[in-house]
């Protein structure tokens, strides 16, 4: 296969005996999937389950494992692809390693096709509650989260709401014992009305609000928001622009980080640096050299002086 060409990567990620080898042996099983093509089987983690390569629809299925994170380099990753001729990567992650270090591993012709998590719902609450960053971690870019042996005495809202805490794009599926599977269909309506002349963010929705506008800046363009906000000023903005955001904390006060935005207003030099402020704003999405390429401009209506939130550091939750 040529380096260039775009490697196909099918990425499982969870904790261990959440039922990732289970869910992959029978995607390997599955003819609709096995078409012929070379498929290189990763393995980051190895658990009670075994692999079975003699039910697998096609033998052309390599194995590698990786045990430890510093076999997780772009030089190592190449050679493994290139001594078994893949055509595509279905990798088994270790729940314990943060998804950063696969992406800053992987060959750039690499593409991540589907990524799914998977949790036990018995443990799951309990990893959250004591490793929440390495939950987040796994939650943050999956497209469906699968929590295996799901009962019926558990309260759906505790697990969906961990999940939309880090992500509002992911499919949720509860498979209970037995094989029965029920998907999410919890709404989760947004705590401001994106129709109103101006959308007022509470000060409680921030973070939600501003992820919200990062995964769909459709929904936000030529909108104007009012928002309390802390204000910054820096040398190396462009004339008559500034900066407002509030920190965010994602997933724990290891991970807290200003998610701020360009705004641009013909008297800027009369802002106070962190200073705090409720703004009033249109948004564009469009290129800023701050940025360095397309994101959020704010046009500058109205400000008014004001205190700090109760809670300085928004969040999720």
């Amino acid at each position: 296969m040529p380096e260039n060409r775009d490697l196909p990567v099918y990425l499982f990620t969870g904790f261990l005996e959440a039922g990732k080898t289970k869910f992959i042996q029978e995607t390997l099983e599955d003819k609709r999937f096995c078409n012929g093509e070379r498929t290189l089987l990763l393995i980051c983690e190895e658990g009670e389950e075994e692999y079975e390569p003699d039910q697998f629809a096609d033998p052309n299925v390599f194995f590698s494992t990786i045990r430890d994170q510093s076999e997780l380099n772009e030089e190592n990753l190449k050679a493994i692809v290139h001594n078994c001729r893949a055509e595509r990567v279905v990798i088994e992650y270790n729940g314990m390693w943060l998804l950063d270090t696969l992406y800053q591993a992987m060959p750039e012709n690499w593409v991540v096709y589907q990524e799914f998590m998977f949790a036990d719902a018995g443990s799951f609450l309990s990893y959250n509650a004591n490793m929440r960053q390495l939950v987040y971690d796994k939650l943050k870019s999956a497209e469906l989260v699968v929590f295996n042996r799901f009962q019926s005495s558990m309260d759906k809202m505790e697990f969906h709401k961990i999940v939309r805490g880090a992500s509002r794009r992911a499919d949720i599926a509860y498979e209970y014992p037995g094989g029965k599977v029920e998907y999410d269909d919890i709404q989760d309506p947004l705590p401001f009305d994106l129709e109103a002349p101006i959308v007022q963010i509470g000060d409680e929705d921030y973070a939600l609000w501003y992820r919200d506008m990062s995964e769909e800046p459709k929904k936000y363009e030529g909108k104007t928001v009012r928002f309390k906000c802390r204000a910054l000023v820096r040398r190396k903005l462009p004339n008559q622009t500034f900066v407002v955001g509030r920190h965010v904390m994602t997933c724990c006060v290891e991970d807290i980080q200003f998610a701020g935005m360009v705004c641009q207003w013909e008297k800027a030099e009369t802002v106070r640096d962190d200073s705090w402020m409720i703004l009033t704003a249109t948004i564009h999405f469009k290129f800023n050299r701050a940025y360095g390429k397309k994101g959020p401009v704010l046009s500058y209506i109205d400000s008014e002086p004001c205190e700090a939130p109760k809670q300085d550091v928004a969040t999720f939750y």
